[in-house]
């Protein structure tokens, strides 16, 4: 009988048993899932330190981690994004020796309005644990609350990368947006940029809330007043871009820089600056954040704000194992930290402002 069984203390947890063992954490498991790649003596110690302490997986007994499996639901496989932490993922699943099951919650033929995370229903995460899942990726995926008590009855681990929505009860991995937007907007600051444009994220979104304040921020610690005129919320679309830049640019005075909360939503900015018919940089500065391939093919190539896409699917992977293994986690909230990424999209502002050009321009000719 273990020790909770008893009634006893808490129950181990596996960093309890390798500091028994004189192990890493890391080597615990090795030994938990039945890896080969462990020295016998040193198996032996470990085994004997679960047995002393009683120590058992809180979703059960776990076999050779080649026959389990990961649940990763996306809302959608479209933007690169998705792509980018599925490959983080993946990598992790092969030096695991696990699988992968895609799952994409908002197919192309599926309305955009709707809520793709609806789709995790009780008989969704049923068929999940009757499959045998080892747990549950979450990414970009809005989570209720009943959802989430549901996972957790089920005793199916879940893991939310990037969520939209912040429940202290789900443990998270995600970037840091605060700091990630404070760089892009401090960059167009040092550059002379007085007047910056915010084509934001959609309204109700973690992400792009944080990237607001930072960008507020960098503001306020330079003297400049934020302009509410200047500042737009919309999806991370090429389209929502495209409507935020031409309502932006088409201001009785106009911003001379842009800072966009996705690298998506900045080409649609690149696109609204070619309609009005201005050149980047020359006439206007655009940042973007995520650093996908499409901001290096952009032209100009976009200067943005890098997050570690893949790092966050091998880190979210990880952290599962560890959750499924009973281990507490550091931090219900872990952040992989953003770096600002300079191409030839920003530059200082020119001296003539572009609303003057612009009424210059459209003067009658003498």
């Amino acid at each position: 009988m273990s020790a909770s069984e008893a009634g006893g203390p808490k129950r181990a947890t596996l960093r309890v048993v390798a500091r028994a063992a004189g192990v890493s954490t890391a080597t615990a498991s090795k030994v938990l899932n039945h890896r080969p790649d462990v020295a016998e003596d040193t198996r032996r110690r470990v085994e004997a330190a679960l047995r002393e302490h009683g120590y058992e997986p809180t979703t059960g007994p776990r076999g050779p981690r080649a026959d389990q499996v990961v649940s990763l639901v996306l809302d959608t496989l479209e933007n690169t994004y998705s792509t980018q932490v599925l490959r983080g993922v993946l990598a992790a699943a092969q030096e695991m020796e696990m699988g992968v099951m895609v799952e994409e919650l908002c197919p192309v033929d599926r309305a955009r309005d709707d809520d793709p995370g609806a789709r995790l229903t009780p008989a969704w995460i049923r068929t999940a644990v009757r499959r045998r899942r080892f747990g549950v990726l979450a990414v970009t995926t809005a989570l209720q609350p009943a959802q989430v008590r549901t996972f957790a009855r089920a005793g199916l681990p879940l893991v939310a990368i990037d969520p939209p929505s912040s429940d202290g009860s789900v443990v998270g991995v995600a970037s840091t947006n605060f700091t990630g937007g404070e760089e892009a907007a401090k960059h167009l600051v040092e550059l002379g940029h007085r007047r910056i444009g915010l084509a934001g994220g959609p309204e109700g979104s973690v992400t792009a809330r944080e990237r607001n304040h930072g960008y507020r921020s960098a503001l306020e610690t330079a003297g400049i007043l934020p302009d509410e005129a200047l500042m737009l919320q919309g999806a991370y679309t090429y389209e929502a871009g495209v409507a935020m830049g031409l309502e932006l640019l088409g201001r009785d005075a106009p911003p001379s820089a842009i800072f966009a909360a996705s690298d998506l939503t900045a080409l649609g900015v690149l696109e609204a600056a070619r309609q009005a018919g201005l050149r980047v940089p020359r006439d206007l500065s655009v940042v973007g954040f995520d650093d996908t391939p499409a901001a290096l093919w952009s032209a100009p190539p976009l200067t943005t704000v890098r997050q570690n896409m893949t790092g966050l699917g091998r880190v979210a992977l990880r952290t599962l194992v560890e959750l499924a293994e009973g281990q507490e986690p550091v931090s219900h909230r872990i952040e992989l930290a953003t770096s600002l990424v300079q191409r030839q999209s920003t530059a200082p502002p020119r001296p003539v402002r572009l609303a003057s050009r612009r009424r210059k321009r459209m003067e009658p000719a003498q």
